[in-house]
């Protein structure tokens, strides 16, 4: 099985990579429609990213969430794998955390959120993804899901990164709706 998963994320990085610059653009607007029609207007906590390693560029979403005054929170690594999200504006500083990623400072506010945006590295149709292999949204989005039971998980990714089927195990966690340049998919429309 890890072996599975491994295999594919090394193709699947490096065809993130490859394709990179042929992405098409990502119409985040479906994104607020979600927020709408799932959360009826309420001003939400949205756990953003901070593009690296030729993950979807959400930056202009997380710009457009700020000025519509969202709550926007990254990720904030942890000992032993855990990942904790702190609120974060376009214009407070980064630090860079042990894997070159950019994070919020210790001292801002820790936020539960509502809405996880969760990069990857492939996904199938059943909204099953491949992440970097730490398990860090995995074991995240159960504690959210605890936590907010009506939490959503939208996986950002592009059409190319979808494959055949991904092997899975109990640790891993089904995403709620993904986003690509096509559009959201969810398991409503892919049965």
């Amino acid at each position: 099985m890890k072996n599975g998963k491994d295999q594919l994320r090394r193709k699947f990085l490096l065809l993130r990579k490859k394709n990179y610059k042929l992405k098409k653009k990502i119409n985040f607007s479906l994104i607020f429609n979600l927020i709408n029609n799932t959360f009826l207007n309420k001003k939400i906590n949205i756990a953003a990213y901070f593009p690296t390693n030729y993950e979807a560029n959400i930056l202009s979403f997380i710009n457009e969430a700020a000025k519509k005054n969202f709550n926007i929170v990254l990720p904030v690594v942890k000992p032993k794998n855990n990942m904790i999200f702190r609120l974060w504006k376009p214009t407070d500083p980064l630090t860079i955390n042990r894997f070159g990623i950019p994070e919020p400072m210790k001292t801002n506010k820790k936020l539960t959120p509502d809405l996880i945006l969760v990069p990857m590295v492939a996904f199938d149709k059943k909204l099953n993804r491949i992440g970097y292999g730490g398990g860090f949204y995995d074991r995240s989005l159960k504690k959210i899901k605890k936590i907010k039971n009506k939490s959503i998980a939208l996986g950002i990714a592009y059409s190319f990164q979808q494959c055949g089927i991904i092997p899975i195990n109990k640790n891993d966690f089904k995403l709620d709706y993904i986003l690509t340049e096509r559009g959201i998919v969810s398991l409503k429309e892919s049965k």
